[in-house]
């Protein structure tokens, strides 16, 4: 039998769809059908099914698959409900523009058996909703309902090219169990036709202006957030940075966009750095935050924006004030410039020598400053740059960190110092408890089949950050599919966010002089957060807590070597202080 259901998985096979993170219900019979029969059938290329018992993990899990994997993933959710349940990792997806396909079931339109998949049951009356595709539609590039099967693959490859066009992201699909019972013949598409649409280039007189700013500038910026994600356009913007003294400010949108070793690297900034208001050329790479005005803002005038979403379509309010702004594709543009630049170099040769000497003096000074934070307190007490620096320094070199430590991000990034396009993924977004689906993704995409073969995966979060991230169902995911993974737990006895939110608009006020438990922000007591993974693992997971300094490294070399040896470890490292 050949239903409208399993053309939905045939198609996903035909479009590179690997895997698929399901969370099932009664919207679902003839899913499941199809299910069984490409089991049984051994259909060529039929998408991996993994159970996922929460639909905010099933998501996390497509998300950090597809930033290693660069294709979409598929989520398969239980009508309003499950919808529901996707929960943060809409938001997630979208701000981190992800291409993954989303798709649910729908209550049956039918009642009296006029139809195969007609209602049965009680719930299907409760979860009737009157616009399921509402809940989730403005975090959606594409959200429609599949009404007959004759269409659903080219249905679908529609969603799929919104989801793989940039901007990128989610995109969500629907169909009631009529339609997805209905009775078929088989039909395939010319899948030539159906690609992303495609991002262009500046125009030229825009590369000669950008050109000349550059060049002739005295403290010219990049700022980015996204290039990372392509690790090509990596590569040139460390071209143009070794050919132009300029300095590079990473915001950390998602990604590693530029090595931290780099003489031009000065770290990571949210929305505020000195050499924001210094620079008299500034020039923004697929970066959706590069500054907030009422923190910092550029003094120049001579700005250029270039972003696969310069608009930023999903922010109602946002714009800055850029000479000329481009949709266009970075790693071209990069091309372009350097291509341009290196045609007017000889004339500024001999003026550019002392300023990338100024340059390194300033990288080594700000690494040297970095150790000094890193260095053990006198009282042995833990802090987040010594945990994140000891982990760089017993991690293997190839490490990918999932990180998710929301107020200790800064502190952990300068720490692990990452060189490589692809070493580190931050879900650049607001969404907390991504890191546990998004590290299984990960960690599978990296294992390409083979358990624990692939690049070792070590997700470093804040205390909150775990709680959020469902781990009954993520660490027992990772004992059911062999995924083995570090994670780090940074416990500050709370969440520090709002209380900074609180002194930013704040600063003389009742909440600066107040408790965290007077904040109502505060844990503690503390939860047993590897207690928590172990019971969800069934016992098979390692599990530590360390307290200072002197039981920290010890702990930390054997929760590296438990996940070397194909066993989730989690560690909580109880930092100084609630800034620590």
């Amino acid at each position: 039998m050949y239903t409208a259901s399993f053309a939905f998985f045939e198609l996903l096979a035909e479009a590179g769809v690997t895997h698929c993170f399901v969370n099932l219900g009664s919207d679902h019979p003839s899913i499941l059908e199809a299910l069984v029969k490409g089991r049984r059938e051994q259909t060529p290329n039929f998408p991996k099914i993994l159970t996922c018992p929460n639909e905010m993990v099933a998501l996390s899990c497509a998300d950090g698959m597809a930033r290693v994997t660069g294709k979409p993933q598929a989520v398969i959710v239980h009508v309003d409900v499950g919808t529901q349940g996707l929960a943060a990792a809409m938001h997630n997806a979208s701000c981190g523009r992800v291409p993954v396909l989303i798709f649910a079931g729908l209550s049956p339109f039918t009642q009296e058996g006029e139809m195969r998949g007609t209602r049965t049951e009680f719930i299907h009356y409760l979860q009737d909703a009157k616009d399921q595709g509402a809940i989730v539609r403005q975090y959606c590039r594409y959200d429609c309902e599949v009404k007959t099967g004759k269409n659903i693959k080219q249905m679908m490859m529609r969603a799929l090219q919104f989801a793989t066009s940039d901007p990128k992201g989610p995109v969500y699909l629907c169909a009631a169990r009529e339609v997805l019972e209905e009775d078929m013949e088989p039909y395939h598409l010319d899948m030539s036709v159906w690609g992303p649409v495609a991002l262009g280039s500046l125009p030229e007189s825009a590369v000669e202006e950008i050109t000349h700013a550059l060049i002739s500038a005295q403290n010219p910026l990049i700022i980015t957030g996204y290039v990372g994600r392509n690790h090509n356009a990596v590569r040139e913007l460390v071209c143009l940075a070794d050919t132009l003294p300029i300095r590079v400010l990473d915001t950390c949108g998602s990604d590693m966009c530029f090595p931290a070793n780099h003489q031009s690297c000065i770290g990571l900034g949210y929305g505020s750095h000195p050499w924001i208001t210094k620079a008299d050329v500034i020039v923004v790479l697929d970066c959706d935050v590069p500054w907030i005005p009422t923190l910092c803002k550029p003094t120049t005038t001579a700005i250029w924006h270039i972003d696969v979403d310069p608009m930023k379509q999903q922010m109602p309010v946002f714009y800055i004030s850029a000479k000329s702004r481009f949709k266009a594709d970075v790693e071209t543009v990069l091309k372009q410039l350097n291509k341009s630049i290196a045609g007017h170099l000889t004339a500024y040769s001999t003026a550019y020598k002392s300023r990338f000497e100024i340059l390194e003096k300033e990288s080594q000074e700000r690494l040297a400053s970095l150790r000094k934070v890193a260095e053990p307190r006198a009282d042995g007490a833990l802090t987040s740059s010594y945990v994140a620096r000891e982990l760089k320094g017993v991690m293997p070199k190839d490490t990918v960190v999932c990180l998710e430590a929301v107020t200790q991000t800064m502190a952990v990034v300068d720490q692990l110092q990452m060189t490589e396009p692809g070493s580190i993924i931050n879900s650049g977004a607001g969404g907390l408890g991504w890191f546990g689906g998004a590290a299984l993704g990960i960690k599978l995409a990296l294992d390409n089949g083979t358990p624990n073969a692939g690049r070792f995966v070590a997700a470093i979060v804040g205390d909150g950050t775990f709680l959020f991230s469902v781990p009954s169902s993520v660490y027992w995911m990772s004992m059911r599919y062999n995924i083995p993974f570090l994670t780090i737990v940074i416990n500050n006895k709370g969440w520090n966010a709002p209380r900074r939110s609180a002194l930013l608009v704040h600063p003389d006020g009742l909440s600066s002089v107040a408790t965290n438990d007077e904040l109502y922000i505060e844990f503690d007591p503390s939860p047993d957060y590897g207690g928590i993974a172990k019971a969800a693992a069934g016992g098979k997971l390692w599990a530590g807590k360390a307290t200072s300094v002197k039981g920290f490294d010890g702990l930390l070399k054997e929760a590296v070597e438990a996940v070397k040896g194909g066993t989730s470890a989690v560690l909580e490292a109880v930092v100084f202080g609630t800034g620590s």
